[in-house]
């Protein structure tokens, strides 16, 4: 899983760099947005640096999935602007990855079954609302508009939430299927 989650690292690196190269004359705040996938791609393997080895390669794993759609596919080549349900489909998967990364943080002593799916549903949603809230305060300190409130108002930032529930139920539906056997 560690030379999967290290390609990958350099394909959303080197898919970033190359599209930074063809935006260099749209100015500087273009290319230190697109810029920005450096950290953030590379937060993992900082934080493992700096805590000694802290994050298990599937929250690794999760993290650059994310990045890559969010990050790469939605804001470097814009396809939240390009394709409407994209926001959607990225917050639903999200739920997913998150809720992922939530049974990797399981409790060990924990037997049961509701419990386990409360936790991995309750996990998500807490990281779809850190995300929520770092979208706003960045809106906040940077301008821009990235919740989309100017043209919904609230509408845009609770379906992301909604979407992101409802990927997690679908992960911990079968991870409660996978578990009842």
């Amino acid at each position: 899983m560690k030379k999967v989650n290290i390609c990958l690292l350099i394909i959303t690196l080197g898919c970033a760099f190359f599209t930074i190269l063809g935006e260099l004359d749209r100015g500087i705040v273009i290319v230190l947005k697109d810029s920005s996938i450096v950290l953030t791609a590379s937060l993992p393997f900082i934080v493992n640096k700096i805590f000694k080895g802290k994050l298990n390669d599937g929250v690794t794993f999760v993290w650059l999935i994310f990045i890559f759609l969010a990050h790469y596919m939605g804001v470097i080549l814009e396809l939240y602007n390009e394709w409407e349900g994209f926001d959607k489909v990225v917050h639903t998967f999200s739920g997913v990855l998150t809720a992922y990364a939530g049974m990797l943080f399981l409790p060990q002593k924990v037997d049961k079954i509701w419990f386990k799916v409360l936790f991995i549903v309750s996990f998500s949603m807490l990281c779809a609302f850190l995300w929520e809230t770092f979208e706003y305060v960045c809106n906040i300190l940077v301008g821009g508009d990235a919740q989309r409130v100017a043209e919904t108002g609230v509408n845009d930032t609770m379906l992301d939430m909604i979407v992101a529930f409802g990927g997690s139920i679908l992960f911990s539906l079968g991870f409660y299927m996978r578990k009842k056997g």
